[in-house]
This record gives C-alpha cells, sequence and structure tokens, in this order.
C-alpha cells in the first residue's frame, strides 16, 4: 500500500515561484504529482513549505564532531542538523595530520554510501599559514597534488570538495587534478592576489570558501581575491550568514555582485552548533563557544560557528530583506547544484525525495520531512 501525505494550503516555493495556496503530494518517499481525492491532507495554511536545506560545509552539532567523533556521534551531528532543516549535509574535516584525514575518510564513506551524509569536505591542511583562521599551522602543508591524491582515494569516491589556498606551490595543479576527478576545487583560507586567484578559476576552481573569511580584505589598488570571486560567473561563494561572520553590508554586497544563483549559504557548523555554549575542540584545537560565539582559546579566532541553517534562512528574510525565492537558491538549489545531486534534493519537483521545511508566517521552523517522513512533525490546527 502506498504511503501517500498530502501539505495543503502553505506558500509553496518551487523552481517556477511562489505558489499561493499550494499542494505538495508526497508518495513513497518522493514527490508525486497526483494523488486520489480521498488522501486526508495536512493543512498547512499561513505558512510556507520550501525545499529541503543543502550544507556543503559543516563540521558537527549537536556536541559532536565530524572530524574526530564516532561513527554513532557523527549521525548524532547529522540528526541534530536535520532537526533544523538540513536534510542534506557535507562532513567537512578540519586540517588534520595526513593519515589521520586518510583514517576519517574512509570512515565517514561509509556513511555516504549508506546516503546518511552526501559526502566529505577537506578544509584543509593544504591552506595558507597566513589564513589559517581555527587550524593547527604545525599541520599545515603545500598542496602536492599527490597528497590530494591521496584524500581523494581515501574517500573512495565520496570527497566532494576540496579547500586550497591555490596561491601555494602545487596549487593550479591540484586545482586541475580535483577538476579531473569531479571533485569541487574551493578557494580559501588563501592569500592569494587578485590575479592568482584569476589563474586559480581558470585552471577549474568553482567556489569560494566563507567569502570574505581567511582571505585579504578587498582593496582599491590591491582588490586580491575577493573581487575575482566576485566577478566570475564559474564561481559560487559560500557565505555564512549568523551575524557574526559577516556585516549585512558584506552580505547585500555579495549578492548583488554574484546574484541568487551563486550563492551558497553554509555553517561552517562546530560541535556546539545546536547544543549550547561551553569548552570544545575543533581537531586539535581549543575552542570557546560564548553567547553563541565560537572562538579558540589562544588567539581569539572565530573557529566555525553555532550556526543552523534554520537561523540563517530566518535571518535572510527578516533582517537582510531577501527574497524567498532567493534564499531557496542559496541554502537549497545552488549547493545540490554544485554537489551533483540536484536530480534528488535541492528543490520541490516530481520525482524528488520529500525534503522539505515547513516555515510559519514568522519564518520560524516548525516541520521537518526528509525521504518523505517526518523528523519534525508540523503542529498545526
Amino acid at each position: 500500500m502506498a504511503d501517500r501525505k498530502v501539505l495543503a494550503g502553505a506558500r509553496v516555493v518551487l523552481p517556477t515561484g511562489i505558489v499561493e495556496n499550494g499542494r505538495v503530494i508526497v508518495e513513497n518517499g518522493r514527490i508525486a504529482g497526483s494523488t486520489p481525492a480521498e488522501t486526508p491532507s495536512v493543512d498547512l495554511s499561513g505558512h510556507w513549505v520550501v525545499p529541503g536545506f543543502v550544507d556543503m560545509h559543516n563540521h558537527g552539532g549537536g556536541g559532536t564532531s565530524f572530524t574526530s567523533g564516532t561513527v554513532d556521534e557523527v549521525l548524532h551531528g547529522v540528526h541534530t542538523h536535520r532537526l533544523h532543516g538540513t536534510t542534506t549535509v557535507v562532513a567537512s574535516f578540519v586540517t588534520g595530520d595526513m593519515d589521520f584525514l586518510g583514517r576519517r575518510a574512509g570512515l565517514l564513506s561509509e556513511l555516504a554510501e549508506q546516503g546518511e551524509i552526501a559526502g566529505l569536505h577537506f578544509e584543509g591542511p593544504f591552506i595558507s599559514p597566513c589564513r589559517k583562521g581555527a587550524h593547527d599551522e604545525t599541520l599545515l602543508r603545500d598542496p602536492d597534488p599527490a597528497e590530494v591524491r591521496k584524500l581523494i582515494d581515501a574517500a573512495r569516491g565520496q570527497a566532494r570538495m576540496v579547500t586550497l589556498a591555490t596561491e601555494l606551490p602545487g596549487g593550479i595543479d591540484s586545482v586541475r587534478l580535483l577538476a579531473e576527478h569531479g571533485v569541487i576545487a574551493a578557494i580559501g583560507h588563501t592569500d592569494a592576489t587578485y590575479e592568482q586567484t584569476r589563474a586559480a578559476i581558470d585552471a577549474g576552481a568553482t567556489v569560494a570558501t566563507h567569502l570574505f573569511n581567511a582571505m585579504p580584505a578587498l582593496g582599491h589598488r590591491a582588490p586580491g581575491p575577493i573581487a575575482a570571486l566576485l566577478e566570475d560567473e564559474r564561481i559560487t561563494v559560500e557565505l555564512i550568514n549568523d551575524g557574526t561572520h559577516l556585516h549585512p553590508a558584506a552580505l547585500e554586497l555579495a549578492f548583488h555582485h554574484a546574484g541568487a544563483g551563486r550563492v551558497a549559504f553554509i555553517t561552517d557548523a562546530m560541535d556546539a552548533a545546536g547544543f549550547g555554549d561551553g569548552r570544545y575542540s575543533l581537531g586539535p584545537m581549543a575552542v570557546e563557544v560564548k553567547d553563541g560565539v565560537a572562538r579558540l582559546v589562544e588567539g581569539g579566532s572565530i573557529a566555525g560557528s553555532t550556526l543552523t541553517l534554520d537561523r540563517a534562512f530566518n535571518r535572510a528574510v527578516t533582517i537582510d530583506g531577501l527574497p524567498v525565492e532567493s534564499v531557496v537558491e542559496a541554502i537549497s538549489a545552488n549547493p545540490a547544484r554544485l554537489l551533483g545531486v540536484d536530480d534528488r534534493v535541492g528543490s520541490l519537483e516530481p520525482g524528488k525525495d520529500a525534503d522539505l521545511v515547513v516555515l510559519d508566517g514568522n519564518f520560524d521552523l516548525k516541520g521537518v520531512m526528509r525521504k518523505g517522513a517526518w523528523v519534525v512533525e508540523p503542529q498545526v490546527g
């Protein structure tokens, strides 16, 4: 017997626009196009239904780390983000010893094969000591293509993205290697010039890791990487919209120059996301979270975020004043396309997985569905 659900009465955000008083039909875990008239429906009048969120840069949550946690702990972190609307998540690693990263990649690749995560992202160790942020400088190394290849191989086909300081020796060749293997080459934690950044884009880089953060500021004589990344149609820029990593004017600047089709909202979340203040570890680095802001105990650098994507969505609409359709592009459709999973997720279309989020009129999360099953069942009526 078919498992069938009908969600009715909401404002539904489709790739073609907003449908007032829309109906979303879910059958056997997928979005369907029709249903018998007698199928009971869930009345979501006064609510929004949007695609499930896709986070392509996330280090953990719920008190657990994707870099160092056990399999059960990683699953707990994934579930924490699902409770906040992220139905598709990539597990990101911070800088570590190469052998350690290889072992972690092998372990978590099994979760990717099972569909629990959407692949792996190596943020380091191939980054600039000048822009290391919350990464252990003693473990950083130049992006030797042979070593980059080792990590790709260790991930057993589940590597989705590698963040590189492409100006370092081997950087351009590593970008070419990643592109040849269908892995996103992301420019980040970089001290590159404008010209060096353009060369990396020409070599095949397609993503800017958390634009503005961990890179030289935009200058009028030395525009640096920010100008090159914003102006090039081949680049999608990651943005951490938590009110800490970016001033609202910087967010507006990015949307104005890149357009909604080239922005991907990410969390860059660490263990404390969805958990609370306290002492944590980010890889080998000690982190103090106070008032929801994560900083290294030594040096005070921002150490990831405690963001969840439902908060990023709410802030984008209510504070930044962005159109709902643009936010849906940035938080669902664009990252799904970059990850190569847009045939299954990222938009509400027939045949795709029934991954969706229910928001109330104030854009607060009220429900989450993944593959047709409620993770958070909306309390309505």
